[in-house]
């Protein structure tokens, strides 16, 4: 039997919200660690990989690793039912070939369900570099993130990243000109206003706008977002579900070979 609660529904909506676009089906793997996944992209380029830790759920339940195969789109539906403070139980029985999704409105006062019918999706093991060191680590504002990418996709199809230990920058070409967005650390009082960076070499890097700009539907999840950036390796984007116990949401990019 799995079965885990959520005191307020609206993490895994946002968290359905960012990865729709990218990832058509995929498995949650609902193990004694959590909910996991781990899906690519349909051109392989990027890779999302979600872990909602045990500790982010209200009541978490899972006698054995429970495969569940979902279609985003079905996912995203199914949501649309939960209010952002309604409560949601996800039940799955061990032999069962649907899961059932609970939602609670915030004072008991509506119940709705739906019992979804799963899917049989081939899984690819997926090599994710866990415990690389990136030379470049930027934590930003996530809306800061967002503006950026959603700013300069209007000039061009790839954004260069260039890091160094005077800040970030971010780099579009096009036809009608080139444009620059520079962003440096700054302190603040408020976690999500600072800006930090950790740059031991400079890395420079090209990458596809298009996904920076899907990774960035994220943005409801977190305050912040860290970047994590190589030369020659994919790039890190990473939103966390609250507390380092409630666990994360990564984007991995695939850089743009130069011809």
């Amino acid at each position: 039997m799995f079965e885990a609660k959520l005191s307020k529904g609206a993490v895994l909506k946002k968290v359905i919200e960012a990865i729709k676009e990218l990832c058509k089906e995929v498995n949650l793997d609902c193990g004694e660690k959590g909910i996991q996944l781990q899906a690519m992209d349909s051109s392989h380029v990027s890779l999302v990989s979600l872990h909602m830790k045990e500790h982010i759920f209200d009541s978490y339940r899972a006698d054995r690793l429970k495969v569940l195969g979902v279609s985003m789109e079905s996912l995203a539906k199914i949501f649309k039912i939960c209010g952002n403070d309604d409560a949601v139980t996800i039940k799955c029985e061990d032999d069962s070939d649907q899961v059932q999704f609970v939602f609670e409105g915030e004072h008991d006062d509506r119940i709705s369900d739906f019992a979804l019918k799963l899917l049989d999706i081939e899984s690819e093991q997926l090599g994710i570099p866990e415990g690389m060191q990136y030379p470049c680590v930027v934590k930003m504002p996530a809306v800061e993130f967002m503006k950026i990418v959603r700013d300069l996709k209007e000039f061009g199809d790839s954004i260069k990243i260039v890091g160094t230990k005077d800040g970030l920058k971010f780099t579009v070409e096009g036809d009608i000109g080139t444009g620059n967005v520079m962003v440096k650390p700054r302190d603040s009082d408020k976690d999500e206003e600072k800006v930090t960076l950790s740059c031991d070499d400079t890395v420079d890097a090209t990458f596809a706008i298009r996904y920076l700009n899907f990774f960035s539907k994220a943005t409801p999840l977190s305050n912040t977002v860290q970047l994590q950036i190589a030369n020659d390796q994919p790039l890190v984007v990473e939103y966390a579900l609250g507390d380092a116990d409630s666990g994360s949401l990564r984007f991995f990019l695939a850089p743009k070979i130069e011809e």
